[in-house]
């Protein structure tokens, strides 16, 4: 048996560390590395629903809820979709280091609670966050092994199409939409992967592989440390 301890993040934030044996034969499945994906992309974009498809499908993936102060829409639960709060409450967050990053969107804000995010990738969670570029941004100054995806429409009239369908927006709402994802459009080369949602379940088949190259397990890590200890 070789026993090594293998961080589960090199970010001293994570603080988080798990003891790793080796032996070459295991009667449970290999647990893998807990990471941190964002997963970023225009309205309408159809990010929600990749990320949905992705949770019922990949066993290790957890899907961080945000906290947010603008009102819910119809069929949305609290606790579920989003954490809903209000304005003094969200302060408080703010001022206590609750949140991993908060942003303002559309005159609304948003936030990722930090404790439960932790928590996750500590357990070996593949964590996903569901965040507009201003907040991806926050959290890779933090966390630079943070891996950025974004996710595009085929094109812009599809765009657009998906926002009217929704039946949500009035055409004052669109517009300032289309604008928010003109400037967001603009950010795409910083992030590590871009995605084209023309197809959902290809799409979510592919944001899957993206995270199978990431997730090592911590069984393939230690056995790269006790080869490399031998080769000594």
């Amino acid at each position: 048996m070789c026993r090594v301890w293998v961080p589960v993040s090199a970010s001293s934030s994570w603080s988080a560390w798990a003891e790793v044996r080796h032996s070459g034969v295991s009667g449970q499945p290999p647990k893998r590395r807990g990471n941190l994906f964002i997963v970023s992309g225009p309205s309408g974009a159809g990010k929600g629903t990749l990320v949905k498809e992705l949770a019922s499908r990949v066993d290790d993936v957890w899907v961080s809820v945000s906290a947010t102060t603008r009102a819910p829409r119809p069929g949305e639960v609290d606790g579920k979709d989003y954490l809903f709060v209000s304005n003094e409450r969200f302060d408080e967050l703010i001022a206590t280091g609750g949140l991993l990053e908060w942003a303002e969107v559309h005159g609304n804000r948003y936030g990722t609670p930090l404790a439960e995010v932790q928590a996750r990738i500590a357990d070996g969670k593949q964590v996903i966050l569901e965040i507009d570029p201003q907040g991806a941004f926050q959290v890779r100054d933090q966390l630079p092994e943070t891996v950025l995806i974004f996710i595009l429409a085929p094109s812009k009239e599809e765009l657009m199409r998906r926002l009217r369908k929704r039946g949500s927006e009035t055409d004052e709402q669109m517009a300032v939409r289309m604008a928010t994802a003109e400037r967001e459009l603009a950010l795409v080369g910083k992030y590590d992967h871009v995605v084209i949602n023309d197809d959902v379940s290809r799409a979510t088949d592919e944001i899957a592989r993206i995270i199978d190259d990431y997730a090592s397990t911590e069984e393939s890590q230690a056995a790269h440390v006790c080869d490399q200890a031998r080769d000594r």
